[in-house]
C-alpha cells in the first residue's frame, strides 16, 4: 500500500556537487552560512549537503534557493558547481560556471521532461563529456518515458556524470529528504562541516590556512586578489537589489549577492592589511 510520501512525491532536497577537492571547496562555502556536510563524491569532486533550513524554515523554493547557493560559489572559484535538487512536484538540475548564465533541466515527479534539450547540450559541453556518446545518453533524458519517474531521471544523471569522475556515496541519493542526507553524509568518511565562523574568524583561519590547500585561485595578496575581490563586490551588489526586489524566491540570488560581497570585502580587508612584502 503506497504511503503518503509515495502519494505526494519526495520531501525537498538538494546536493551541491563540486569539481574540486574539500579542501578547495571548504574556505568559500562556508560563506553560505549554512549548515552543510562537505564530503569526497569521486575523483576529482565534491558534494556540499545543506540541513535545507532555507526552504524547510522559510518556506523557499528549493529550486531558486540551491541556483543562488551554486552560482555564488562558481563566480568566487575557478571550478563548476552543478546543483541537484528535488520537491514534491519537480526535480531537476542548475550548472553554474563562473559569470556564465547557469543552464539547468527540469523534470516533473512523474518523470515528464519540461526543459529545453539546448540546454542538455549546453550542460554536456560545459561538465567536458564526450559530444556524441554520452550526449546520446543525456538526450534518453529528455525524451518521454513512462517508466522513469524523476528519482531515475537523476539516477540517469549521475551515470553519465560517472564518466567525468562523479561517484557519490550510495546513502546520498537524489530525492531523499535534506535532514536525511545530512545526517547520512556526516557519517561518511573525511567528511567536514561547513559553517559560518563570522569575519574575525574567516580572517584567522586565512593566517593559519596554507596556501596550497586554498588553490592557485586565491592567492589573499597581491594584485590578483585585489582584482577579483573588487570584481565579487561587483557583481555582488546587483544581485542583492534584484533578489530584493523579487516579492517571493529572492532569497537565493540576494543570499549569492550577500556571498559575493561578503567574500570580496573579506579578501580585500586581508589584502590591505597583510601585503606581501
Amino acid at each position: 500500500m503506497p504511503t503518503e510520501a509515495d502519494r505526494t512525491g519526495p520531501a525537498p532536497g538538494a546536493l551541491l556537487l563540486c569539481r574540486a577537492v574539500p579542501g578547495d571547496v571548504a574556505p568559500v562555502a562556508h560563506l553560505l552560512r549554512e549548515r552543510m556536510q562537505l564530503t569526497p563524491a569521486g575523483d576529482g569532486w565534491s558534494v556540499l549537503v545543506p540541513e535545507g533550513g532555507p526552504w524547510r524554515d522559510a518556506g523557499e523554493p528549493v529550486d531558486r534557493v540551491v541556483t543562488g547557493w551554486a552560482t555564488a560559489l562558481a563566480v568566487g572559484a575557478p571550478w563548476p558547481v552543478l546543483a541537484l535538487w528535488w520537491d514534491t512536484d519537480h526535480a531537476g538540475f542548475t550548472l553554474a560556471s563562473g559569470f556564465r548564465r547557469p543552464v539547468g533541466f527540469v523534470w516533473l515527479a512523474s518523470g515528464v521532461p519540461v526543459g529545453e534539450e539546448e540546454a542538455m547540450r549546453t550542460f554536456a559541453a560545459r561538465v567536458g563529456l564526450d559530444p556524441v556518446l554520452d550526449l546520446q545518453a543525456l538526450d534518453r533524458l529528455t525524451k518521454t518515458d513512462s517508466a522513469a519517474d524523476a528519482r531515475a531521471r537523476m539516477r540517469g544523471l549521475l551515470a553519465v556524470l560517472a564518466r567525468v569522475g562523479v561517484s557519490l556515496p550510495p546513502q546520498l541519493a537524489p530525492g531523499e529528504p535534506a535532514d536525511r542526507l545530512w545526517e547520512a553524509a556526516a557519517l561518511q568518511p573525511d567528511s567536514l562541516p561547513v559553517a559560518w565562523p563570522g569575519l574575525r574568524g574567516a580572517v584567522a583561519e586565512r593566517d593559519t590556512v596554507d596556501h596550497s590547500r586554498l588553490g592557485p585561485w586565491m592567492p589573499w595578496t597581491g594584485d590578483r586578489a585585489r582584482a577579483l575581490a573588487l570584481t565579487q563586490m561587483a557583481a555582488g551588489v546587483p544581485l542583492i537589489a534584484w533578489g530584493l526586489r523579487r516579492p517571493s524566491g529572492g532569497w537565493g540570488w540576494a543570499t549569492a549577492g550577500a556571498l559575493l560581497l561578503t567574500h570580496g570585502a573579506l579578501v580585500l580587508a586581508y589584502a590591505v592589511t597583510h601585503p606581501r612584502d
